[in-house]
């Protein structure tokens, strides 16, 4: 499936700010199951540069600052990206070996990371109890996860009014309410204090209008999921709790880290600016085959963290 993805994110202030630093995971990756064309960043007002490197887990961010005044700022970024379907094995590994596995001396670094706790995301007697009833002896990793995605799925309630950025998990998992970056965590969680290397993924979803309604601009979601390793031959398989599938064709990665304040769209900080407000929109068009349904991309050219969710 080939799309054209852009992100939107417009601040306004009510008085003049006088410093802006901004730090952005919006570039869409090549990775296994998706390829980029090309990508765009626009902000507006313009700063003097925009510097590109790639973090601790592989990701490519961006930096900015803006030390003119100015009473609002806008952040775009315009993707066109390919997307394979996700390859779901038929069989898989005991979800203990991969246990055993991560215990040992010639474990990648790169995925032993992913065991520990980070700091939205400790290690919950609670989760450990919650993951017991899928994660029985002897059963198939790729098997276990999937019922655990369901799990969430069905006993947790998508509500957006209940919790924020900093709501511990502690108090998700107790009220059992939230959004996508909640869902993920809970997963990465349980499967995190059962010993296995769980990572949180930030991107998009496309999403689809009700019969016989057309598709609104901007109406599409940042979104997030978590993603499990299942060996040395499966690797990374993406999961999404809050949908209750394997990540395919309608997901498209934007970064992956230990948790959500790794990898937020957005983080920033502001000074002055008075009374500040944010309006996001993501749209994520499928395109043709000839890719004549949308524009080109375009030339490259706030104390706050965005959501995802």
């Amino acid at each position: 499936m080939r799309y054209q993805v852009q992100h939107k994110t417009a601040y306004t202030y009510s008085e003049p700010a006088s410093v802006a630093h901004n730090l952005l995971h919006l570039r869409v990756p090549t990775m296994l199951r998706q390829s980029v064309e090309d990508f765009a960043l626009l902000v507006e007002p313009k700063p003097r540069s925009i510097v590109s490197r790639t973090d601790y887990f592989g990701n490519q961010v961006h930096y900015f600052a803006l030390s003119e005044p100015h009473e609002g700022m806008t952040i775009t970024s315009t993707s066109r990206v390919t997307v394979k379907p996700a390859v779901i094995p038929s069989t898989s590994p005991a979800w203990e070996q991969i246990v055993t596995a991560g215990r040992s001396d010639d474990f990648p670094l790169e995925v032993r990371q992913f065991l520990f706790p980070s700091r939205h995301i400790g290690m919950l007697p609670i989760l450990a109890e919650y993951g017991k009833t899928a994660f029985t002896k002897g059963r198939p990793i790729v098997e276990a996860v999937t019922e655990l995605t369901t799990r969430i799925y069905k006993e947790y309630k998508y509500d957006s009014t209940v919790t924020s950025i900093q709501t511990p998990l502690e108090e998700v998992v107790r009220q059992r309410h939230g959004v996508c970056q909640d869902f993920a965590h809970v997963g990465i969680g349980t499967l995190r204090v059962l010993g296995l290397p769980a990572r949180y993924v930030s991107g998009y979803l496309r999403t689809s209008p009700p019969p016989g309604k057309p598709r609104l601009v901007g109406a599409d979601a940042s979104h997030a999921w978590f993603s499990v390793f299942c060996g040395t031959e499966l690797g990374w398989i993406d999961f999404d709790p809050t949908n209750n599938v394997v990540a395919s064709t309608d997901h498209i990665t934007l970064a992956h880290g230990r948790d959500f304040e790794d990898v937020s769209p957005i983080q920033g900080v502001v000074m002055g600016g008075g009374t500040r407000t944010m309006r996001v929109g993501v749209d994520v068009m499928p395109l043709d085959a000839s890719g004549v349904n949308g524009p080109p991309a375009g030339p490259s050219s706030q104390a706050s963290q965005q959501r995802q969710g």
